[in-house]
């Protein structure tokens, strides 16, 4: 079990897997069981399984029925991040109930960790079961010692516990069993914390029911009631996965170096917090009536602008504790997923100028102070500060909000943002009566206007394009009418905005560019885009059309309703998963589009 063999199956699909986690850490669970994916104990920490990764030596629990021609399901318990994983085949069916304790359950078991309870629903099954842990990403086999029931995992910094309710047959580095249950009987495993105490039965009992209930607890706090409820929650419950419960950022994806396109090296590491995700985390928690999570992380937020100045501007990304983001590294004993090298943490994106960031960050900052607390009187000093820093730099190049590797380029997308910093800011200090130099500000916003409609359209077609003076198109610019830079009804507008289905769009899947990046392999449909593009054709009055985008999108997504970041033209996942910024991206267009098909819909038009 996990090793090669002759004549076996193909790796795992990226999104044939359910996440669970505890707000601190997230694991992924794939259809045949397999828990082969979890960083511990932080999301941006090592891993301790990493088969997804490299299914020789990645490390992985596996956990299955010996039943023959199964079918496998997977599904969540409702309104919770429960995933059950079921067999049913002739001769007998089962199921796993794979979970991390919630915070506010970590009673029973008094420690954090992940627990597995498996049970047969009929007939008499055997199982065999192997959790075979790798520390440091791979690199250290830890040394498995202990008896009968329970288990330990040591290495040099880490040191784990397993305990089960089946006796334990310990190995080099691994615990296997090999048991069998009647119908109605069941059997569980806990891996977690050196601290872990062995629980009873009663104890996995009362863990398992306490978690559901307070994902449910959770979940009752939403306000949404819209068309596309059941998915709309789906992607929230994914996206407070990616929540930091101690610090409050959301991560970009639970993975790292998950290829964008398979077998070549676009692998980049997400389990860091984008700034530019700032905005839409904050409008879609809101949105939702999470206002405690879009709070929280306008708290994270605005530390970071209070450590920033003109002489140290807001950085790209950081780690999710707020410090500096994680340099990049190749981890070169890893295969990669099927085969793509190399596999890389940390993200030197970190380092590069992203101009657009500053309008997401500043658009953040103005809906959290529309809807929630005022700034404080230091808070808006540092704003003031950014405000500088933008005036001095908006009409300079950067890596855009592609993270492009290539020499700087002048991107329309990152001056309309720097028009979203100067404007929201302007907006905000009106609101809060907030002493600023209004005239300097407005003069500076209008000049960013004046220079995109001058210098960013096609030269015969009259459209807006992806950069000063070329004629290419870029899904970014769909964030063009969603920040209120034009209308979305505006005839300009509207030829960009076919030109984008003429160019980017493919059938419902939505490309960023068709322009070389200089990056090795091709570029797979953008998940994300799908969504913007869904909320554009609702915000230019074309209902039907968005309607089946948005429904195209949805299908997209996996069994469970979860989205990677990108697609091949088959829609099948690549790159890293889940995906939060695509989640924020339909949770925002299925809220908009629900709003826009109701009969007494009225346009707003504050941002």
């Amino acid at each position: 079990m996990g090793e090669r063999e002759e004549g076996r199956v193909p790796p795992r699909s990226i999104g044939d897997r359910g996440i669970i986690g505890d707000l601190e850490t997230a694991a992924l669970v794939a259809r045949d069981g397999t828990i082969d994916y979890l960083c511990w104990p932080a999301l941006d920490s090592p891993t301790i399984f990493a088969d997804l990764l490299d299914d020789e030596k990645g490390g992985a629990f596996w956990l299955a029925p010996r039943l023959a021609d199964a079918r496998r399901l997977q599904l969540y318990l409702p309104d919770t991040n429960v995933l059950v994983t079921r067999w049913m085949a002739q001769e007998g069916s089962a199921e796993v109930v794979d979970l991390m304790p919630h915070p506010a359950a970590l009673g029973p078991l008094g420690a954090r960790g992940l627990l597995r309870r498996v049970t047969v629903t009929q007939g008499t099954v055997g199982f065999d079961a192997r959790c075979a842990p790798r520390f440091d990403y791979a690199r250290e086999v830890p040394r498995a010692e202990g008896e009968d029931r329970s288990a330990r995992f040591v290495g040099a910094d880490l040191a784990l516990r397993l305990h089960a309710s089946m006796p334990l047959v310990l190995g080099d580095g691994e615990a296997a069993a090999d048991f069998t249950l009647a119908a109605g009987d069941s059997a569980w495993f806990v891996l977690g914390d050196d601290s872990l105490a062995r629980p009873d039965d009663a104890a996995i009992d009362a863990a398992v029911d306490a978690t559901a209930k307070a994902w449910r607890a959770w979940l009752g706090h939403a306000s949404y009631r819209g068309r596309w409820r059941e998915q709309v929650l789906r992607s929230a419950l994914a996206l407070k996965l990616l929540t930091s419960a101690r610090h409050g950022s959301i991560a970009a994806a639970a993975t790292f170096a998950l290829p964008e396109a398979t077998g070549a090296g676009r692998n980049w590491d997400y389990r860091a917090t984008w700034i530019r995700d700032a905005s839409f985390t904050v409008y879609a928690f809101m949105r939702l009536g999470f206002v405690e999570e879009a709070e929280h992380f306008r708290r994270w937020a605005g530390e970071r602008v209070m450590h920033a100045d003109q002489d140290h501007p807001i950085r790209v990304m950081y780690a999710i504790d707020g410090s500096e983001a994680a340099d990049e590294q190749e981890l070169d004993h890893l295969a990669g997923h099927a085969g793509s090298r190399p596999v890389r943490i940390g993200n030197a994106a970190h380092g590069q100028t992203q101009l657009d960031i500053f309008g997401e960050l500043l658009d953040s900052t103005y809906l959290s102070n529309k809807y929630g607390a005022a700034i404080s009187h230091a808070g808006w000093q540092h704003v003031r500060g950014i405000v500088d820093f933008v005036i001095a730099h908006w009409h300079e190049p950067d890596a855009g909000i592609w993270e492009m590797r290539g020499p700087p380029r002048h991107f329309l997308h990152s001056r309309v943002m720097c028009w979203v910093a100067l404007d929201r800011a302007i907006r905000l200090a009106k609101k809060r009566s907030l002493p600023a130099p209004l005239v300097a500000w407005a003069e500076a916003r209008d000049a960013i206007v004046e220079d995109v409609w001058a210098h960013f359209r096609h030269p015969v077609h009259g459209y807006f394009v992806q950069e000063r003076g070329g004629t290419a198109l870029d899904a970014a610019l769909l964030m063009m009418p969603l920040v209120r830079f034009v209308s979305s009804t505006d005839p300009v507008w509207l030829k960009t905005l076919d030109a984008i289905g003429e160019q980017l769009r493919d059938d419902g899947l939505v490309y960023r560019y068709r322009d070389d990046d200089g990056l090795e392999g091709g570029e797979g449909a953008f998940t994300t885009c799908t969504f913007w593009y869904a909320e554009c054709l609702a915000r230019a009055g074309r209902l039907e059309e968005a309607q089946l985008i948005l429904e195209k999108g949805i299908a997209y997504g996996n069994h469970l309703g979860l989205f990677a970041e990108e697609l091949d033209r088959r829609g099948e996942a690549l790159g890293n998963f889940p995906q939060a910024l695509t989640h924020l991206a339909f949770i925002s267009a299925a809220y908009f589009l629900d709003r826009r098909l109701d009969p007494g819909y009225r346009p707003n038009w504050q941002p």
